[in-house]
């Protein structure tokens, strides 16, 4: 597969959507932990006696990372061919596996999330200022809409600055969000399929409206970058560093 289109876009827009990539026992592999991770969730809130975690609120917004360490399944999906060639498209020959979560709203409650960098929230949470731009994979395990909350972007086109910095994030009052652009913007909705794969830059601005349906929206987010991140000062390493791909060859079996 070459994915020339694919790989244009990235370069260009900072975004590039790979359809079907993950459909079949893939997609069946992660709604099965998906729902297993949620009620992970709910029972870190319910032993710590309250409704919300960081940026997790309780049947409204979930996210439930480092998945992958409790559940090996998951490494055949993330250092699989499919996500390997996503990589060699978007990101380069060098990829290293970093981190994954499920990001799931709640039905006809589901929060919206503010507009973004993922690198904002690397540097926000105490990582490095100087890091790589990295790859993240957003992967939808149910049909994603407007309607539902699905992601909206910001292309580099429309901000340039993005393209070339970490911009300034703030936090937020209630939600804990990270955000760096007004609320109101309504940018370009990614409407796609379960099974796809919805690849952006860590720089690319972002954000996911409100599930307004009745019916959880469902998403794996998969991120790899192009070097061995380690946090400032203690230089230890921050998340994961799973060697994935050398000179464009995968080196690690899932």
């Amino acid at each position: 597969m070459s994915f020339s289109i694919q790989r244009r876009q990235f370069a260009e827009q900072g975004y590039a959507v790979f359809e079907g990539l993950l459909a079949g026992e893939a997609l069946a592999t992660l709604r099965d932990a998906c729902g297993r991770f949620v009620a992970r969730e709910d029972a870190r809130m319910d032993a710590a006696g309250v409704d919300s975690l960081g940026i997790t609120h309780r049947g409204r917004r979930y996210f439930a990372n480092e998945c992958q360490r409790e559940t090996p399944a998951l490494r055949a999906i993330l250092l699989g061919a499919a996500m390997a060639e996503v990589c060699r498209a978007t990101l380069g020959d060098d990829a290293y596996f970093f981190f994954d979560q499920f990001v799931v709203k709640g039905p006809e409650t589901g929060l919206p999330f503010g507009w973004h960098q993922d690198s904002g929230y690397m540097v926000g949470n105490g990582g490095p200022t100087d890091h790589l731009p990295y790859l993240t994979c957003w992967c939808p395990l149910d049909d994603v809409t407007v309607d539902n909350g699905t992601v909206r972007v910001l292309s580099f086109p429309e901000v340039p600055e993005s393209r070339d910095k970490v911009l300034h994030h703030q936090r937020q009052p209630v939600t804990n969000d990270l955000t760096a652009w007004p609320a109101d913007t309504p940018g370009y909705a990614i409407e796609a399929k379960a099974g796809d794969v919805v690849a952006f830059s860590s720089r690319l601005l972002h954000a996911t409206g409100a599930n307004t349906t009745t019916s959880l929206r469902r998403v794996y987010l998969a991120q790899y970058t192009a070097e061995a991140v380690l946090d400032p000062g203690t230089r230890h390493l921050r998340r994961n560093a799973i060697p994935f791909l050398r000179n464009g060859r995968q080196v690690t079996a899932p």
